[in-house]
């Protein structure tokens, strides 16, 4: 199976933002940096404010309640802000394809991006492959690219926390009252 890697960063990034919103517009073009997007971005007015409704928004894919759900979610958002894919080779990355106009301002751009990347990571990696950390009560956003397609928390501190919070229940430790 072919991964295709526009995917997985897209969404990746998507994820980050959420689980950690930068302070200002040059925060989240940094984070665009960190994770792969190479091109400059318009600055237009609201960026910032613009950009966490793109994220908002996002996040409704990720809390969609079944995969026809999350499908029609996601096919909306695409439909919004997508435009004919196109090739295109900018900044030395060589042949890839865009699935957004040339010159958007910062949150079209990534609404761009993100929506179609999701798309792609959902339907190479596998629809259940985005979820919500499963360790009350964190609600970070999991992007999941194991091999076996089986994570659940965001992070090895959650991991450890969910383990901790099962085995206490087997055990009845770590209750009110009684000795832990």
């Amino acid at each position: 199976m072919h991964l295709n890697p526009y995917g997985e960063y897209a969404v990746r990034l998507a994820a980050s933002l959420a689980n950690d919103w930068p302070a200002d517009r040059a925060g989240i073009e940094a984070r665009t940096r960190e994770f792969g997007m190479t091109m400059d971005f318009p600055v237009g007015p609201g960026d910032h404010e613009q950009t966490r409704r793109v994220i908002d928004d996002w996040l409704t894919v990720v809390d969609a309640s079944s995969p026809d759900a999350r499908a029609v979610v996601l096919n909306a958002h695409m439909a919004a802000v997508t435009a004919y894919p196109r090739l295109t080779d900018h900044d030395g990355e060589g042949w890839h394809l865009h699935y957004r106009d040339d010159g958007q301002t910062l949150p079209a751009t990534l609404q761009a991006v993100i929506s179609v990347g999701t798309a792609l990571h959902l339907v190479t990696r596998g629809v259940h492959r985005l979820r919500r950390c499963e360790a009350a009560p964190c609600r970070a956003v999991v992007v999941d690219v194991t091999r076996n397609g089986r994570q659940r928390y965001c992070s090895v501190r959650c991991a450890n926390r969910a383990g901790v919070q099962r085995h206490r229940a087997r055990t009845g430790t770590g209750t009110p009252g009684a000795p832990s």
